[in-house]
């Protein structure tokens, strides 16, 4: 699922449970001294005329039909606030599935599309990148999952790496050296150690041990008693847990470290998951002290709250990937750049949103910059805010 894996993308591998996207609002660029070696892939355009833009979106999806509609209201409001460029957006509907978001990406560029923002899953992403790939269209898609990442696609959603990347990167600039990895015996909780071991590789935290556990009671409970007796040792200071907040795992892990003697007054807990959407958790014993990232809490506000006025309703919380992808349409549009929808382009500069500061890599994965959160005295507080720009490792 990582950078780090291949990026063929005619295989499909499994998709990791996505995490909680960023909204982002209306953005300049900033100028980034290159990241890799982006190709030239995209149609030239006039940036004075209108940019056809298709949006494939699932509107008849019975399950997804609702966060459809939010994430074309968040298009047309990112629309509405571009200045000196305009985008005609034309929306397509996937139905949420691979075979016709495949069809609609050709029927879209056939019709004049210059870029695709969409589809919402991975499996749609990816087919709709190979459908139009030999035709030099460049896919902004919805997914956070990597392993589609790559060639003429690329991913909008926040990727597990680049969570795993801040905290880590928090961990060694606080001083921490040693680190034990709880995941589950799934595909995300593999993911989420990856991640976790790939950031402390580049960040020079040290893994001491990796404790996996079945999705079971019993599972949990043997991977909190091993886990806790690394960190009794001394030999690591520093938990990961891979588990999202919705996930049971992580409450039962908030309890029972503690239990077995990971005394989070001595140890420091961390976790992928946003603890923010689950306050109800902040009053179990590991949850005091522990470390996990979010966007830029002022910004997101700021477009839901533009979101609300103009539409009366509450933004979905992906919605914001849309207005992301318009938003950087616009924003290179309005450099005046012909090549504005190449991928060199896309790769070359840096957006500030709601979110905070993001950009697109050149192997199809983001990067964004988050804040540390923790939790004190049953509140969530900011640690250490989002950095106002991207570079090196931990950002």
């Amino acid at each position: 699922m990582f950078a780090r894996f291949s990026t063929a993308r005619k295989v499909l591998r499994p998709v990791a449970a996505a995490l909680a996207a960023l909204a982002i609002t209306a953005c300049e660029p900033i100028s980034l001294n290159s990241t890799g070696a982006a190709s030239a892939t995209g149609p030239k355009i006039d940036p004075t005329k209108p940019i056809q833009v298709a949006l494939l979106v699932p509107q008849s999806d019975p399950e997804a039909g609702p966060i459809a509609k939010s994430l074309e209201n968040a298009a047309r409001l990112a629309m509405q606030e571009q200045d000196g460029v305009t985008i005609d957006l034309r929306v397509y509907d996937t139905a949420g599935q691979a075979a016709t978001a495949a069809a609609q990406a050709q029927k879209a560029v056939d019709e004049g599309a210059k870029i695709i923002l969409g589809p919402l899953r991975a499996d749609a992403v990816n087919a709709a990148g190979l459908a139009v790939a030999d035709e030099g269209i460049n896919v902004l898609g919805f997914s956070n999952n990597p392993a589609i990442a790559g060639g003429n696609v690329f991913i909008l959603g926040e990727t597990f790496a680049n969570v795993a990347n801040r905290l880590m990167g928090h961990a060694k600039k606080t001083g921490k050296t040693g680190a034990v990895i709880v995941y589950s015996d799934d595909v995300p909780g593999q993911f989420g150690k990856i991640a976790f071991e790939q950031a402390a590789t580049v960040n020079g935290v040290r893994v001491v041990a990796s404790e996996p556990y079945a999705l079971s009671v019993e599972g949990v409970t043997s991977a909190a008693q091993r886990a806790a007796a690394t960190l009794k040792s001394g030999a690591a200071d520093t938990v990961f847990l891979t588990p999202e907040a919705q996930n049971a795992a992580l409450p039962m892990l908030l309890n029972q470290l503690p239990d077995n003697g990971a005394d989070p007054a001595q140890v420091q807990y961390a976790g992928l998951g946003r603890l923010d959407v689950r306050p109800d958790l902040f009053s179990l014993p590991g949850a005091d002290g522990i470390w996990f990232a979010v966007p830029d809490a002022a910004r997101r506000q700021a477009y839901a709250g533009r979101y609300s006025s103009v539409y009366s309703t509450s933004a979905h919380p992906l919605s914001g990937l849309a207005y992301d992808g318009i938003s950087a349409i616009g924003a290179l549009a309005k450099a005046g750049r012909g090549d504005a929808l190449t991928a060199k382009a896309l790769t070359s500069a840096s957006f500030t949103g709601t979110g905070g500061v993001f950009r697109l890599m050149s192997d199809g994965t983001n990067q964004r910059a988050l804040a540390i959160a923790t939790v004190k005295d049953k509140q969530m507080v900011i640690l250490d805010p989002a950095p106002s720009s991207l570079s090196g490792a931990g950002f």
